[in-house]
């Protein structure tokens, strides 16, 4: 079976009466309500810095997370951080208005991209605000182009823009795009979190010792078979 059958059997299965779990997951809900929405899970440890953050700031607030991903869902759907972790529903305009009915959110965190117009119109609509987080805009990004009309309309459903870079904010507001501000990338501050909140990890410890020490992340099997024939002949490295 190849991985991508199995991440599309996860994004079915998960939505499957996703509407109706939502529903009765937040029936009985009298608090006000923060929704943050991450595409993967590179988004949501994009975000969670500023969530962990608002949440201790405002203990009063039910917590809603939701993913498009089974990247994400599938890793992050017992996190303790939030009250309750779903799947979106497909974007389609009744599937927006319901699920919003259902969560009625007081604020929105949409963290870097992902932009689901019968969503941000709903919220819209109901004067929802809705920040986006630690977002980037390159120049060859849809919204700028002679078709991106469209596009650039959903930017303005957005209250606020918070954008990593002044490159991204000169691009907004030559399209017109006031409403943004530079902020960094959020994922600094996570990683700053983690560094702050370090728990020795024995095994490490133990394995690396006092030699050299090379991590690799997000490999792809040519680099592993690289790095693979260099421990063989490295064997003071620890990988």
């Amino acid at each position: 079976t190849s991985l991508w059958n199995r991440k599309a059997r996860l994004w079915l299965r998960g939505r499957k009466d996703i509407l109706r779990k939502v529903a009765e997951a937040l029936a009985e809900n009298r608090r006000p309500v923060l929704w943050m929405h991450s595409s993967s899970l590179g988004e949501f440890e994009q975000g969670r810095i500023l969530l962990e953050t608002l949440r201790a700031k405002y203990p009063g607030y039910l917590v809603v997370i939701t993913f498009f991903s089974p990247s994400g869902f599938e890793v992050r759907k017992d996190y303790k951080g939030a009250d309750h972790v779903f799947y979106l529903p497909l974007p389609l305009r009744s599937n927006a208005r319901r699920f919003i009915e259902a969560v009625n959110p007081s604020l929105v965190l949409w963290i870097k991209y992902d932009y689901w117009y019968n969503y941000l119109h709903e919220l819209k609509k109901r004067n929802t605000p809705v920040l986006l987080i630690s977002a980037i805009f390159q120049r060859n990004n849809s919204f700028f182009k002679w078709y991106g009309q469209w596009y650039k309309q959903m930017l303005h459903l957005f209250t606020w823009l918070f954008v990593q870079d002044e490159a991204s904010e000169r691009r907004l507001k030559v399209i017109g795009v006031k409403n943004v501000s530079v902020s960094g990338d959020t994922r600094f501050d996570r990683v700053i979190d983690i560094a702050e909140n370090f728990q020795s990890m024995p095994e490490i410890e133990a394995f690396t010792a006092n030699h050299p020490v090379i991590v690799a992340g997000s490999t792809w099997p040519e680099d592993e078979e690289e790095l693979d024939h260099y421990a063989n002949t490295h064997p003071e490295i620890r990988f």
